[in-house]
């Protein structure tokens, strides 16, 4: 991420976005189990509220300095910091009631790369379990804030396609003016 980018993602004003808006959106209706991981929290603000929320939580973080920050910080009886490309996680297979991805896929820097996650993400799923994030729309104002990044918007409209390539059934998309919303499960 680019420095902007970075300290925007590590604001208040993010954490509020993402207490009101992202994780309520991302999670309503949902069951997510007892075991959940996050793909790429980044500087940890979705992280401390999934903390909350689920009894055991694994946060996957390619970034090998914000994995650290964020284990020292938020590390502890239900929250393990694991460093590690999400394309090839290294974690065991059927582990996870769910997997969650907010407001990361589009730092995937290509799009083979993001069907890669999501096929990774349906390994480490258990049978039956939940595959659900979210992901902004792209827009000029969007990529401004990613000069510099790597930055491979999601097209919605091919996003269920691709998630039932990559194993899901179920899958749902939705979309509204700034952002993109799926859910997907692993076959029982």
């Amino acid at each position: 991420m680019n420095e902007i980018h970075l300290q925007l993602c590590a604001s208040d004003e993010w954490a509020d976005t993402v207490r009101q808006r992202v994780v309520p959106w991302v999670l309503d209706g949902l069951d997510l189990g007892d075991d959940v991981l996050e793909i790429g929290p980044g500087p940890g603000r979705t992280t401390e509220i999934l903390q909350r929320l689920v009894p055991r939580l694994t946060a996957l973080e390619v970034d090998e300095e914000l994995a650290a920050a964020l284990s020292r910080r938020l590390g502890g009886p239900n929250v393990e910091v694991v460093h590690g490309d999400a394309t090839e996680m290294g974690l065991p297979g059927g582990r996870f009631s769910a997997a969650l991805s907010l407001t990361m896929l589009h730092h995937v820097p290509s799009a083979p790369l993001q069907d890669r996650l999501f096929a990774e993400a349906a390994r480490v799923l258990r049978p039956g379990g939940v595959f659900a994030g979210m992901d902004s729309v792209d827009s000029e104002e969007f990529r401004a804030l990613h000069e510099g990044d790597i930055c491979v918007p999601i097209d919605p409209v091919g996003l269920a396609g691709r998630l039932e390539a990559a194993g899901f059934v179920d899958v749902a998309v939705d979309t509204n003016l700034s952002a993109t919303r799926f859910r997907a499960r692993r076959p029982a």
